[in-house]
């Protein structure tokens, strides 16, 4: 069974024992305080939210996840293949991910693909199972890894946000390739989705610190 955070004192215990593997960890820490544990539904709507919200606002997904679940209920692998191009365009969905939930929706029902097999995988075999998806990317499967598992030692090197968090807070030159983010990050193990979080949330600290300086 994997290792799973599903709580704050899971939080607590994977930030101290990421300060005691590398002491950069410590002033992130002190910056971000708890993380948010942003955990969400899994399973097919739990992706399917994922997918339709990729590359989106927060407000503009919400507003096309309302549009997509009002269209497609039940919200079943068996509906979305059920679907008119009526249906599909009152969804507001683009055209790659239609073809994505699609994709997505007939690897279920040919059982093809199982979210209950991801329950029991390594972050590796999940990216494996989950990549093989047409449409499906690394950054969707670390997303669900992370927090539709909860996977204590998921990541996210291919993040944008978590790039730039590193780049600042370990003070590199230049914003790390995802390649580059996925070898550092080998040292954080078991703890990688600790520390994802906490990059995320320095982020966030950056990102505001840039707009009171600007």
């Amino acid at each position: 069974m994997i290792e799973r955070i599903t709580s704050n004192a899971d939080l607590e215990e994977g930030m101290a024992a990421l300060v005691a593997l590398h002491p950069d960890w410590q002033p992130i820490v002190a910056r971000t305080g708890l993380p948010p544990l942003r955990l969400r539904e899994g399973g097919f709507p739990g992706l399917a939210a994922i997918i339709v919200s990729q590359q989106l606002s927060v407000a503009s997904a919400r507003a096309v996840w309302n549009r997509f679940a009002g269209v497609f209920v039940p919200l079943t692998p068996e509906r979305v293949l059920a679907a008119t191009d009526d249906d599909m365009r009152l969804s507001g969905l683009s055209r790659p991910k239609q073809r994505t939930l699609l994709a997505l929706a007939s690897a279920l029902v040919e059982r093809r693909f199982a979210f209950e097999a991801l329950e029991h995988a390594s972050p590796e075999e999940v990216h494996a199972q989950m990549t093989a998806i047409s449409g499906i990317g690394p950054w969707t499967a670390d997303v669900y890894l992370l927090f539709c598992l909860g996977h204590r030692d998921g990541f996210a090197a291919g993040d944008l946000a978590i790039q730039e968090a590193a780049r600042h807070a370990f003070g590199l030159t230049a914003r790390p390739k995802p390649a580059e983010l996925q070898a550092m990050a080998e040292a954080w193990r078991p703890w990688r989705g600790v520390a994802a979080r906490l990059l995320w949330a320095d982020y966030a600290l950056l990102k505001r610190r840039e707009g009171i300086n600007a």
